[in-house]
């Protein structure tokens, strides 16, 4: 059958390969499946229950959870009726769920426990509107429980659903995404059935994998990333188990063993960090075999056969050492995707060499997201580019850099902002993305920077700090790091050192054990070692891009303190202000 709605994919399954392990999740210590028939039963019961309430077309619905089975059941339930669901990132301020509240009208709000709840009545005390209705998926006393909702779809009739959801047409509204945002306050991006089904409909070769395989989810479901991708498993038939939560991505990645995940690159770092560190741990030849097997795989190169003497090493070191990282990852993982960043060229390399296709792609909330992507054969994965644009997609270079595109997986526009969505797309259609690229050898796009934030010295030299942030943070011993300059001589770096990393230099170079992460990044030979990374770096670069001094910070940025997008990006406007003594001082 064709699929117009997101809800048409549960009639697709349901009607060709009904199966038992749809949405999976942990309880009580076990992972508890829901089938197919069940998804689509109890999404029903949303739908039902919502129209009790009150809910019609157009009307918009709050989620603010975790990813759990819940969130899509009620991300179909919404859909089914017309309505808007508004996804909310749990970390975002009170005073941004507030804003979200008032601006889009959420009449209902479907929140996951008592923590997310009790932001929720902060943020909702002193609204002259207020939703009117608020369940929770965990059972929390004095507030209606999400199976209530579920027992108020029975009181309807199920025939009462059909009609409703014929209403429903491809190009309406479904979904309404507060991006981020690195200054200003959150947008509502609409987006339509069409907007994400046509994404899903140019992803479906990217994943050849056969029905029933597992794909992990972790990334948030309040994200458009892991929203497209839970449709596109859905469509190929595969099954999505949750993870418990973040830290326990890597047993949960040994238990579900999937062949898929997405990611963005900060965990892949992290994952490569950790299987860095247990080799360095090893004596002898076992540690001299890592790092020889690490090696080969930072030559590795999806376009150039390395020659037979290279590939026999590789061969090898697949069977000695690569073997034990993908048991690491459950042993079963053949494809990787990542995106909300740029990746670190050495993480697809070593990742690709050990037998896991890490494949890159880029887009935005506003184009649903994929504009471009790697794609599994080794000859359409371009490694430091984000891969050939997807089908049925156009894309072209502005004369001052920036990546313009045009296509059906563009948003409708900015939910009450008509200026801004005039701002954002022209009237031939393109979006401007603000992010600068190229494309190498006529087909692979590679970013560059962000339009918006690339800033001139005081010699009329251009800065491109996101291409200089990247090459820093390569290193194992940097967590964040954020280049300043506008207008003065030369370049500098604000850098939050990866303690656990920087702890353990510090015990094995003989500093005092005890100090705080405030005196350690005051310490002399601190300073000495990250002022010699820099360096180190700075071989990459001309010599006008090159940073020259450093500010070591003693806490890390973070959503809840405002200085990072829930993406992760950094707000570089609320940390240059948190900072500003510090960088003054750089240039004084």
């Amino acid at each position: 059958m064709e699929i117009r709605r997101t809800f048409d994919i549960l009639t697709h399954l349901t009607t060709r390969a009904p199966q038992a392990n749809c949405l999976v999740a942990k309880a009580k210590g076990k992972w508890q499946p829901l089938s197919v028939q069940q998804v689509q039963e109890q999404a029903n019961l949303v739908s039902l229950g919502l129209h009790q309430l009150g809910i019609e077309a157009g009307d918009k619905v709050a989620i603010i959870s975790a990813n759990r089975p819940e969130w899509m059941l009620a991300d179909f339930g919404i859909a089914q009726l017309g309505a808007v669901s508004v996804p909310m990132y749990p970390t975002i301020t009170v005073d941004d769920y507030r804003h979200i509240f008032t601006d889009a009208d959420v009449k209902v709000v479907l929140v996951s426990d008592q923590k997310l709840l009790a932001r929720v009545h902060e943020a909702t005390e002193d609204l002259a509107e207020a939703p009117e209705h608020i369940f929770t998926f965990d059972k929390v006393v004095g507030t209606r429980h999400f199976g209530e909702l579920l027992s108020m779809g029975k009181l309807e009739s199920a025939t009462t659903l059909e009609p409703l959801k014929a209403a429903v047409q491809p190009d309406d509204l479904l979904t309404l995404i507060y991006t981020s945002g690195t200054t200003g306050r959150p947008k509502g991006v609409m987006l339509s059935h069409d907007n994400v089904l046509s994404n899903c409909r140019d992803l479906t070769s990217y994943l050849p994998l056969p029905e029933q395989s597992k794909a992990l989810s972790f990334l948030p479901l309040s994200h458009i990333f892991e929203r497209t991708a839970t449709f596109l498993y859905l469509i190929l038939g595969f099954s999505i188990y949750y993870a418990e939560s973040m830290e326990r991505i890597a047993d949960n990645l040994r238990e579900v063993q999937p062949q898929v995940f997405t990611t963005v690159p900060r965990l892949l770092e992290k994952i490569y960090d950790k299987i860095v560190a247990t080799g360095s741990k090893l004596t002898g030849v076992k540690k001299r075999l890592f790092f020889w097997a690490l090696n080969l795989g930072l030559k590795y190169d999806t376009q150039k056969n390395l020659g037979f003497f290279y590939n026999k090493q590789l061969a090898l070191a697949n069977k000695l050492i690569f073997s034990k990282w993908r048991e690491a990852m459950g042993g079963k993982v053949e494809f990787i995707v990542s995106g909300g960043g740029a990746l670190q060229p050495r993480l697809a390399r070593v990742f690709w060499a050990a037998g896991v296709r890490v494949m890159e792609g880029y887009g935005l909330t506003e184009t649903s997201p994929v504009i471009a992507a790697c794609r599994p054969e080794p000859e359409n994965n371009y490694i430091g580019t984000v891969g050939p644009v997807l089908p049925h997609i156009e894309v072209k270079i502005a004369p001052d850099g920036e990546i313009l595109t045009r296509s059906a997986s563009v948003m409708k526009g900015y939910y009450n902002r008509p200026d801004l969505t005039a701002e954002a797309i022209d009237a031939d259609g393109w979006f401007h993305t603000g992010d600068i690229g190229e494309f190498l050898e006529g087909r692979f796009l590679k970013i560059t920077d962000r339009k918006k934030e690339m800033f001139k010295t005081s010699g009329g030299k251009y800065i491109a700090p996101q291409v200089i942030e990247a090459k820093l943070a390569e290193s194992p011993l940097i967590e964040q790091c954020m280049v300043v300059g506008e207008n003065q001589k030369f370049p500098s770096a604000l850098l939050v050192p990866a303690f656990a990393e920087l702890r353990a230099w510090a015990e094995s170079h003989g500093l005092p054990t005890n100090l705080s992460d405030a005196a350690l990044t005051a310490h002399a030979q601190v300073q000495k070692l990250y002022e010699g990374l820099v360096q180190q770096y700075n071989a990459s670069f001309a010599h006008w891009e090159q940073v020259k001094k450093v500010v070591l910070l003693p806490t890390s940025w973070s959503v809840e303190t405002g200085e990072l997008t829930p993406t992760m990006k950094v707000k570089r406007k609320v940390i240059t202000a948190n900072n500003l003594p510090r960088i003054e001082a750089l240039y004084s």
